[in-house]
């Protein structure tokens, strides 16, 4: 048997993630002092109520080792779109709209030029989620922080708050089977699997390429193929709200296609298959690349760490899968059905003539 490679022996254990989430619940006893009522759970996290029917969802996210390969093509001016884009896509699906955004950077050293660039993507990352940014923080940690550079190295935390009213709320609890499943193209690797990608794509890590290799099946330089900004999501799924009935919407990011797990558990013996998929290039280079240097990457553990393609989806009745695929692209973001609700209890993946089961 050839020997394989898994996110987990690139450093992330997602079992072990699963396991110390579990301590998350220790924070319910603070739930006691929401002032309008009761807190609402939904699949993805909790929103809460500030009167009038009118609810906030609040999240933080950070990019992580996307932040390395910055550093690797020494440019920085793109880096803050991801963080904008990892928290407001995460606020869009409970149906809340993007109020403002908030970034937290730790620095070896607050560096005027590397700030500028950090603020250029970030004001643009802002925009495109019609957000604005009333603060931030960078701190100086050199203690803490070593980067690929002297004086460079750096963490990016975005928190992202929005406003929904009640009659918005996606719950995600009312799927039944023959649902549809639209996909929303994604614009790469994102900021999911870059740990893996890493250790696989660039020598620097114990990979095979050099940063500015173009590798046959890209027509750019690897590291700027990576560094491609995560696409925001925020206007296309706001448009799509005015238009169709959204039963449930996925960012497909950490743990891609078993996130759906989340609503086979609040919704009672459904289950998901999925069997459209156009990957980008840098997926195929990627399992391909790491039978050589690394180990064979199964299929299932390319869906269980990539967006293979399709970086948010949107669960809406079968009737109107074609009315929200013509909101999707109308508002400039391919969108194509990716798969359906069934009755089976398990996601499945149907790509290349093979079933695998998540």
């Amino acid at each position: 048997m050839p020997k394989s490679f898994t996110y987990a022996e690139a450093g992330v254990d997602r079992e072990k993630r699963a396991k110390s989430k579990r301590a998350l619940s220790l924070l319910n006893c603070t739930y006691k002092f929401s002032r309008h009522g009761k807190i609402v759970r939904l699949p993805y996290g909790s929103i809460f109520p500030i009167g009038n029917n009118l609810y906030l969802d609040l999240v933080i996210e950070g990019i992580g080792t996307k932040v390395l390969v910055a550093q690797l093509a020494s440019r920085y001016d793109t880096i803050g779109i991801d963080g904008v884009a990892v928290a407001a896509n995460d606020v869009i699906r409970s149906g809340a709209k993007p109020l403002a955004v908030a970034d937290n950077i730790h620095a070896q050293v607050s560096d005027p030029h590397l700030v500028r660039e950090w603020m250029k993507g970030i004001a643009k990352g802002a925009t495109e989620a019609q957000c604005l940014v009333p603060g931030g923080e960078i701190g100086d940690v050199p203690e803490l922080l070593k980067g690929l550079l002297k004086d460079k190295g750096f963490d990016i935390v975005c928190a992202c708050v929005g406003e929904l009213q009640k009659r918005d709320i996606i719950y995600g609890n009312n799927l039944k089977s023959g649902d549809a499943v639209i996909g929303l193209r994604s614009s790469g690797i994102h900021t999911n699997g870059v740990t893996l990608a890493r250790k696989v794509l660039f020598k620097q890590w114990g990979g095979r390429y050099d940063a500015h290799e173009i590798p046959e099946g890209l027509d750019r330089e690897i590291v700027l193929e990576v560094l491609e900004p995560t696409r925001i999501y925020v206007k296309p799924l706001l448009n799509l709200r005015q238009k169709c009935e959204i039963k449930a919407a996925v960012n497909v990011t950490g743990d891609a296609y078993l996130k759906f797990d989340r609503l086979t558990q609040i919704n009672k013996r459904i289950g998901f298959e999925f069997d459209n998929f156009q990957p980008q290039p840098i997926f195929e280079l990627i399992q391909k690349t790491s039978a050589k240097v690394r180990g064979v990457i199964s299929d299932e553990e390319m869906f269980k760490t990539f967006n293979m393609g399709w970086g948010f989806a949107v669960v809406v009745e079968h009737s109107q899968t074609d009315d929200a695929i013509d909101s999707l692209e109308k508002s400039g973001v391919q969108s194509e059905k990716i798969g359906r609700v069934t009755d089976s209890g398990k996601i499945v993946v149907k790509h290349k003539g093979k079933k695998i089961v998540l």
